[in-house]
């Protein structure tokens, strides 16, 4: 019997039929299919293209973004995403030899992927329509039937893909779930071949939990607090520019959004004072979004009161929901702000004696989902990718790292699990199956037990 779903909480039986029925569509077969896998990434495609403008109003509705924001952040990656995939599939398909000793000859083994099943995509609320169609684009490549979960705390987004989805993609294979807590929780009660969160550690834990319940494989999409090295060889001008830039884009509420600075001892004073000009003028960049609630509001602003540090560039909450931007130069690294992620358009700035005071730093502390390095010197650059480890790193820039399909992007440690974008993507949400072959019309009895002195010599000798 068809669920009629309708923007209400789910308790866990409704739950649990609406992955029944999505197991009965998989198990006709019909999203194995390249050629379904093909109309459903053209149909996404087309989502993207004829709704560019709703959804921009949806996203200026639920967070006040700019429109050129939204298609450069939200619209053109998922696109970008299905394009590719769209490109690749039949590659991406294709079986896999692998090659065969000559112990177990005559054979031919190799690899063919084949879908998970039904996967269950949990998006947050800071890029509602990026989180929600980039991993669809990855889950329809490989085949699966799609259940996504848009965040309450994005209503109109996610009251527009509920309307829209269905629309342009099979209805019957992907269902777009609203809801708020509830409905998340009912949800995870349910057996998933596999599961994408992106949010929060705190609920990736109880994610994490729930699918240990099933033996379900997750990929988790956490945050954390990315840190930024700028070095004697930065081009001071361009890396604060750069730097204003990202922690006011989206408000800085994006979990590879620079969290702080270290900074070397030799263009600390220049380096504030290009980064502090900058973060002044920040208005010219016509960044308009909005803190997402009060509670998120009041946490910034208690960050800005008890930092044990100096207020370089005064910041926080306006009248619009907006919150000015701040630089704190040398904080309390037992505060508030050097613990917990900031989300926000709040940015720490830490003197370092040298490079490596910086890297010690780093490593002790958490791996972050993101690292960037500001230096032109290839030393720089070497020492810090072979002594740090981070979910990414971007060279004198930021975000960009992200935005490539052909790079996984996934975090390590505290920072998530797993990993999406491009082929990763697909074989993230596939099963890639092992087979080897052998004719029935070879079988010697000197193949089997007891083996002579002979045989044994020669089986010896073609293991080596």
């Amino acid at each position: 019997m068809a669920i009629t779903l309708v923007p209400n909480e789910l308790d866990t039986d409704q739950a649990l039929a609406l992955v029944g029925e999505l197991r009965s569509v998989f198990a006709t077969g019909r999203t194995k299919s390249l050629e379904w896998r093909r109309r459903q990434l053209q149909g996404l495609i087309r989502l993207l293209q004829e709704n560019e403008k709703e959804l921009a109003t949806a996203l200026s509705t639920d967070l006040g973004k700019p429109a050129m924001n939204c298609f450069l952040g939200e619209i053109s990656p998922p696109l970008a995403e299905a394009r590719y995939a769209l490109k690749n599939l039949t590659s991406w398909n294709k079986k896999s030899p692998a090659a065969v000793p000559m112990s177990f000859a005559p054979a031919k083994a190799w690899t063919q992927p084949e879908p998970k099943g039904v996967v269950l995509v949990v998006a947050p609320w800071n890029f509602p329509v990026l989180l929600c169609l980039a991993p669809l684009a990855n889950a329809l490549a490989a085949g699966n039937a799609v259940v996504i979960k848009p965040s309450e705390m994005a209503p109109a987004v996610s009251a527009v893909l509920a309307r829209l989805v269905p629309r342009y993609i099979d209805p019957d294979a992907v269902k777009i779930v609203e809801g708020g807590v509830q409905t998340t929780t009912a949800l995870l009660e349910a057996r998933w071949d596999h599961i994408l969160y992106t949010g929060s550690g705190r609920i990736g834990r109880i994610v994490l939990a729930a699918a240990a319940k099933h033996l379900t494989p997750v990929t988790l999409e956490l945050g954390g607090k990315s840190p930024a090295i700028v070095t004697t060889h930065a081009d001071i001008a361009v890396t604060a520019r750069r730097l204003a830039w990202a922690k006011v884009t989206a408000a800085g509420q994006a979990c590879v959004a620079p969290d702080y600075v270290l900074v070397e001892s030799p263009v600390r004073a220049a380096f504030i004072e290009a980064l502090m000009d900058e973060v002044g003028t920040a208005d010219r960049f016509a960044e308009t979004t909005r803190i997402i609630d009060e509670r998120n509001t009041a946490r910034l602003t208690t960050l800005l009161t008890d930092h044990g540090g100096i207020e370089a560039v005064a910041g926080g909450p306006r009248t619009d929901g907006t919150f000015a931007p701040a630089v704190i130069v040398d904080p309390d690294p037992s505060s508030k702000m050097m613990q917990e992620e900031i989300f926000g358009p709040i940015l720490p700035v830490i003197e370092v004696e040298n490079l490596h005071a910086a890297i010690d730093f780093i490593n002790r502390r958490e791996k972050p989902l993101a690292l960037y390095l500001f230096s032109a010197a290839a030393e720089d650059e070497e020492t810090v990718l072979t002594r740090t480890s981070s979910g990414s790193v971007g060279v004198n820039h930021i975000y960009y790292q992200t935005m490539l399909p052909e790079l996984p992007f996934g975090g390590i440690g505290e920072s998530g699990m797993g990993a999406y974008h491009g082929k990763t993507g697909f074989e993230t949400f596939s099963h890639r199956k092992s087979v080897l072959r052998k004719p029935a019309s070879l079988d010697p009895s000197f193949a089997y037990p007891p083996f002579s002195s002979m045989m044994q010599r020669i089986m010896r000798f073609m293991a080596r």
